[in-house]
């Protein structure tokens, strides 16, 4: 191994390991006094609940681990965005679990909540996932009830997707844990089956206190929404469970007796693993991502036995569009190139450099094989390493606004399932074109080197220090060279913390953070995930001119 191989080791290991620190903390959620208060009600937490549910030794998949990180200081934080979900597999079958983190604000709602279980639901719903809802929430955090409560992506919406869903015959379990109230109250019984726990299980509109100022009417929590009442009274919960372990028991028992579903026929094959070491690719990435790097050397150590078709191999080669194998499942991959050793130009063989820029030729191939890749029926893989479209005069001309609006309206009207992996930058409309979170990939998932924004922190600086130092010179103000570093500084670190993986990860741009070694297993889940929904609509490029 060479000296540069070994430093980018280094430097990708160490981002790991923050990583994983970060997320330890997160899984404690409210803290250890808070867990050993539910343990002390007979209670398991959130994830042990999980840890109980899944399949043991079966993959798994954590979704938003990060949401809400570093937000609401002022509340005191929302770990996790008080609620885990995972996709997963109980009793053979896979499915997605949303658990609320009692620990965190007794599991209210906090905005970040809702856009997360708004996620779940919309993973359940593109791919007739069946979906298992383990409650334990004192329903909206009211001191943000404004940004929670009224509009069409808040709390409301989940009813909404719960009855959708049922139209849609997809499977909703849900099992009430601990509080169950107010408007949540509808979740449980929106869904297919409910099940609640005695004398820890509560379901209501109103509690007892609420009740009593309400009313005027005495009456204790446990007579008013508990098991009991809901069993055995008002109908409204189909099974009583003595405790957590009973009640979990319950849930994989009506998960074994399910039918199988109706696959959507996605080609797959006995898997193969990679011929080339997956842990090279700690090696491989930049310490930096201003560093060049080959595409080809991170496809390798990601598809069956390294091998892979490619499209078009000496056209358009800032894009590489391929064919191959993960985990046996047939892709399309769409990957930037962030350098090629050899080129051929008309003139001969040279050594090319393109720095992950989208240039039209490359835009232009890959709207074709994406097209090719819906006529197949292949789902498409995006590796995203981008800074942009090339821009300039030449490029201008070209029509490169044409050719990059090609690619765009190819990847949006796609049918078949698409899957992101953000491996270092995405910027600008290179985000937009390679299929970011505003184009509806089933997943979307960043390494620990992702970075996403407009531009990057360096370029966006500059222009906003050229704004600033002109608005400062207008009213008078004399700029030293020393005061301007100041503000260029000052807006790069601002900026540059935008652009992190953990900014995009705890506002749900992306799904996860995840080790380069998992991307394997989670693109294999994910399309396991998507065979679940047949295709059911025509491709169509519209406008597309080919």
């Amino acid at each position: 191994m060479d000296l540069e191989f070994n430093r980018n080791d280094d430097s990708m290991r160490l981002l790991i390991s923050q990583m994983e620190q970060r997320l330890q903390k997160i899984k404690l959620g409210g803290g250890k006094g808070r867990i050993e208060k539910l343990h002390e009600q007979g209670k398991m937490t959130a994830r042990e609940r999980i840890d109980f549910l899944l399949d043991k030794g079966a993959p798994r998949f954590e979704m938003g681990a990060f949401a809400g990180y570093d937000m609401y200081p002022e509340h005191g934080g929302c770990p996790g965005g008080g609620v885990v979900i995972e996709i997963g597999y109980v009793s053979g079958k896979q499915c997605i679990v949303v658990a609320n983190d009692a620990t965190v604000k007794a599991g209210a709602w906090f905005p970040i909540t809702g856009k997360k279980n708004l996620r779940a639901q919309e993973i359940a719903m593109e791919n007739r996932l069946p979906i298992i809802y383990l409650v334990d929430s004192a329903g909206v955090y009211l001191p943000m009830q404004d940004e929670i409560f009224p509009d069409k992506e808040h709390f409301g919406r989940i009813f909404r997707n719960n009855a959708v869903m049922s139209s849609m015959g997809i499977l909703q379990i849900a099992a009430v844990m601990g509080s169950c109230v107010a408007g949540g109250a509808y979740l449980p019984i929106m869904s297919d089956e409910a099940m609640i726990v005695d004398k820890t299980g509560s379901i209501f509109l109103a509690g007892s206190y609420l009740v009593k100022a309400a009313i005027g009417e005495n009456i204790d929590n446990e007579s008013l929404g508990g098991a009991s009442t809901h069993c055995e009274v008002s109908g409204v919960t189909d099974y009583k469970c003595k405790d957590d372990a009973d009640c979990l028991t319950r849930i994989k028992n009506i998960m074994s007796k399910i039918g199988d579903y109706t696959p959507a026929g996605f080609n797959r094959i006995k898997s193969m693993p990679p011929v080339k070491n997956p842990q090279d690719l700690y090696g491989i990435i930049p310490d930096s991502r201003d560093k060049q790097y080959n595409m080809y050397e991170i496809i390798e150590r990601l598809v069956d036995e390294g091998k892979h078709e490619e499209y078009k191999e000496l056209y358009g080669q800032s894009i590489i569009c391929t064919y191959a194998r993960i985990d046996g499942w047939a892709v399309g991959i769409v990957a930037n190139q962030r350098k090629i050793v050899k080129g051929k130009k008309p003139g001969g063989t040279t050594e090319m450099q393109f720095g992950g820029v989208i240039y039209s030729d490359s835009a232009d191939k890959a709207a074709r094989f994406i097209m090719n890749c819906n006529q197949k029926k292949i789902p498409l893989i995006f590796l995203q390493d981008a800074t942009g479209f090339m821009v300039g005069s030449r490029s201008e001309q070209g029509g490169i606004i044409k050719d990059g609006a090609k690619l765009v309206n190819a990847m949006a009207n796609s049918v078949v399932p698409k899957f992101t992996v953000v491996v270092g930058n995405s910027y600008g409309a290179a985000n937009y074109a390679m299929c970011g979170k505003a184009y509806d990939p089933r997943l979307i998932v960043g390494w620990p080197t992702a970075k996403i924004a407009v531009m990057g922190g360096s370029q966006a600086a500059k222009v906003l220090v050229q704004i600033e130092v002109a608005s400062l010179k207008a009213q008078g103000e004399e700029i030293t060279p020393e005061k301007e570093t100041q503000l260029f500084n000052k807006i790069k670190d601002r900026y540059d913390n935008q652009t992190t993986p953990y900014y995009a990860a705890s506002r749900l741009w992306i799904d996860a953070i995840i080790d380069p070694v998992e991307t394997r297993k989670v693109l294999s889940m994910g399309i396991e995930m998507a065979n679940h929904a047949p295709i059911t609509k025509q491709y169509n490029v519209g406008i597309l001119q080919t």
